[in-house]
């Protein structure tokens, strides 16, 4: 008996340690297109972001996780946050560059983030790559961590 109750708290212990190594993919489906093309719903996660208007719950998980995500390089994250990412990056360079700006300004300020990444980029002979990699965690913009 003691045996078993060693063993439900070890895996217990384990599964909490695995659990923190991802971010959770609780929000993963939601429809990045539907917030990228309704103005009301992405004007809400870009002022949470910010810091200029109150925070949803899914928007403050990501806010809380965007500075490990920088730091670590989005290690953390699930492939559809990445593959979501890289679509509101791509979102935000084109239709968006005013906010994309001003998320650097707050979760760049150094560009010690955007130095990484672009030197990562040059290593792996991608320029395209340059713009994607810059911060990898405001690729998560809506694919909330």
């Amino acid at each position: 008996m003691k045996i078993a109750l060693i063993l439900f708290v070890l895996a217990a212990v384990v599964s909490c340690a695995l659990a923190a190594d991802q971010y959770t993919t609780r929000y993963d489906n939601i429809d990045l297109d539907d917030i990228l093309k309704n103005q009301r719903l992405y004007k809400k996660y870009y002022e949470c972001l910010v810091g200029k208007g109150k925070c949803t719950p899914d928007g403050k998980e990501l806010k809380e996780h965007l500075p490990d995500a920088l730091k670590t390089g989005c290690s953390k994250c699930s492939e559809k946050q990445r593959s979501g990412s890289e679509k509101v990056i791509k979102y935000l360079l084109k239709n968006k560059p005013q906010d994309y700006a001003a998320l650097e300004k707050i979760y760049d300020p150094q560009g010690s983030y955007k130095k990484k990444y672009e030197a990562e980029a040059k290593k792996t002979r991608h320029p395209s790559v340059n713009l994607l990699t810059f911060v990898p965690a405001i690729l998560l913009l809506f694919e909330i961590v």
